[in-house]
């Protein structure tokens, strides 16, 4: 419960540097239309209305455009790593990513199932965590259906591939993507702990 409350007053401590930093940057809101004539080339990973076809690359259907476009900022900017993401967003303009962020946003997510042997123990760490292990819930930053707070660029989960969601919060496990709250709760996820949260993300609806 500790642990919960301490993610809680982070996630509301956060709100209002989120905020800010999506003020300093809503010159221009963007547009879905010149967003989907420049979402040709990400089409190609990410699918032609963000439903990827493999878990190797997220859905971006259905994300906030704020928590799309932080991320779009991130990797132009070397501040998250990817090869491939580094040198496509290198030449985008603030313009190009508040239009392509719009355009995503705006598509429906697909959504998939929960795999039924890991329903019970993702839905415990979803919506409860695990106290035992320190574990905080999702749901306290994400929301219990999982869409997350656009304000607090806290991203939407629901119906993500679970291979993505996996691999991702591995890697905050790792240390090798870096965020203070989700390394904090990855750190004390089991393999099979990371699985189980995956699947069940994957069927929110």
């Amino acid at each position: 419960m500790k642990s919960l409350l301490t993610v809680i007053a982070l996630a509301v401590g956060l709100v209002p540097f989120a905020t800010a930093e999506s003020a300093t940057n809503d010159a221009y809101v963007g547009s879905a239309e010149q967003g989907k004539a420049k979402s040709v080339t990400c089409s190609a990973c990410h699918g032609s209305d963000g439903n990827s076809g493999a878990a190797d690359y997220p859905k971006l259907a259905g994300q906030h455009a704020s928590y799309l476009a932080s991320t779009l900022r991130a990797y132009r900017d070397g501040l998250r790593k990817n090869a491939i993401m580094a040198g496509l967003a290198a030449v985008l303009s603030e313009e190009d990513i508040a239009d392509l962020s719009v355009y995503y946003a705006t598509q429906t997510i697909s959504t998939g199932a929960v795999q039924a042997d890991l329903l019970d123990r993702g839905e415990q760490l979803y919506r409860f965590g695990d106290t035992e292990k320190g574990i905080s819930a999702c749901a306290a930053c994400h929301g219990p259906t999982g869409v997350g707070l656009a304000s607090a660029v806290f991203p939407s989960l629901k119906g993500q591939w679970a291979g993505y969601s996996e691999t991702q919060l591995r890697a905050f496990r790792d240390g090798l993507r870096v965020n203070v709250m989700m390394n904090g709760v990855a750190q004390k996820m089991s393999d099979a702990d990371i699985e189980a949260v995956s699947s069940y993300v994957e069927g929110l609806k």
